[in-house]
């Protein structure tokens, strides 16, 4: 005669879940790159070597995290597409608070 085999409770899978979910996902180090005078579209290629093309949009609130990497209230520009970032040239003027009267 077969033993009856003992379910095995949620109760008990359940902590292991809670741990796993409450474990903040480790996020990837974004690439950051330098903006062309008028680029306004991604030039990043990927793993086929195609590329990317999609606008770059001005990015006002972004994380924590990203503000520990490029500075508090940067001026900064990510791709809608591969989410790439883009710091404006240097050589070229600002665009926050460029019309003062």
């Amino acid at each position: 005669m077969a033993e009856p085999s003992t379910p095995e409770t949620p109760a008990a899978a359940a902590p292991q879940a809670v741990q796993a979910e409450a474990a903040p996902p480790e996020l990837a180090k974004p690439k950051i790159k330098v903006k062309k005078h008028t680029q306004r579209a991604c030039d990043e290629k990927d793993e086929k070597g195609k590329f990317c093309f999609g606008h770059l949009k001005r990015w006002y609130d972004y994380p924590k995290e990203i503000e520990a990497l490029i500075g508090a209230k940067a001026e900064i520009y990510r791709c809608e597409f591969c989410r790439t970032l883009y710091k404006p040239d240097k050589s070229t003027s600002p665009h926050s608070y460029t019309l003062r009267y």
